[in-house]
């Protein structure tokens, strides 16, 4: 029998997300490494059963701590060798639509809103120097933009995604006689 109340306004609240604890950071951490472990594995390398790695897994993704699964392509084997990140001072707000149309370009990896001397941040792979030359002419036709710097990336000796792994030595604050405080 049908329920006769309006039900619109229920929504599913979701996962809630709580903190992660030492085994959600394992798991993490071995997923950042590969994505493609079998849950068994998983469980062997965080010291925990299948279905326990599975049930964690549902939550860290309905939790949105792991976005997606994806291949981390190589850029030079892809045709691309060519890194810069490429700083963009604009006029007003860096953030404007036509910026942000930039994502549709397979060239551009990240778009950030930055503080500093500069508004918005960009990392972009290329096929060549004059490719890179063709994406800063787009950014330079865009009324907002006013100059850029870049900086083209010669050897890279650390690119990865976000790691699970938090250092608490980080979070402590320095005093002005050298020595820690928390």
């Amino acid at each position: 029998m049908p329920n006769p109340e309006k039900t619109e306004t229920v929504r599913d609240k979701g996962q809630e997300a709580r903190p992660l604890d030492a085994f959600d950071r394992k798991i993490l951490g071995e997923l950042a490494v590969d994505a493609g472990l079998s849950y068994a594995e998983l469980g062997n390398r965080a010291g925990l059963s299948a279905p326990a790695v599975h049930e964690r897994v549902k939550r860290l993704r309905a939790t949105g701590r792991i976005r997606g699964t994806v291949a981390i392509l190589d850029g030079p084997s892809t045709g691309k060798p060519f890194l810069a990140f490429v700083h963009v001072d604009s006029t007003g707000w860096g953030k404007t639509q036509e910026l942000l149309a930039l994502s549709e370009l397979p060239e551009v990896e990240e778009i950030h809103s930055v503080a500093g001397d500069t508004c918005m941040l960009l990392k972009v792979r290329c096929a060549s120097s004059r490719a890179l030359e063709g994406l800063l002419a787009r950014l330079y036709a865009l009324p907002s933009v006013k100059a850029t710097r870049s900086y083209v990336v010669l050897s890279t000796f650390l690119e990865r995604t976000p790691q699970a792994g938090i250092t608490a030595a980080l979070e402590e604050t320095m005093n002005p006689l050298g020595t820690a405080t928390e």
